[in-house]
């Protein structure tokens, strides 16, 4: 078992919010993410995860950004 951490994730799933506004680097970041996690995370592994997981403003809009985390490897703390 390992532990990871990652933050400011910035996830906009249902109101996209474009990240390439802050360079070439951020462009599809949604995937790189996901690439990245399923390459180094396990099932067993926990991930802490402190905070600025979505851009969205109001709870009702976290869903798809939650959805993506929860359906990633290992157990998650957030």
């Amino acid at each position: 078992m390992a532990i990871y951490a990652i933050a400011d994730l910035h996830l906009s799933f249902k109101n996209k919010k474009p990240m390439d506004i802050f360079g070439n680097n951020w462009e599809n970041h949604e995937e790189k993410i996901k690439k990245s996690w399923n390459n180094i995370v396990k099932s067993n592994d926990t991930v802490l995860l402190p905070g600025d997981f979505s851009w969205a403003m109001k709870l009702e809009d976290t869903y798809l950004d939650f959805k993506y985390l929860n359906d990633l490897p290992g157990n998650k703390i957030l």
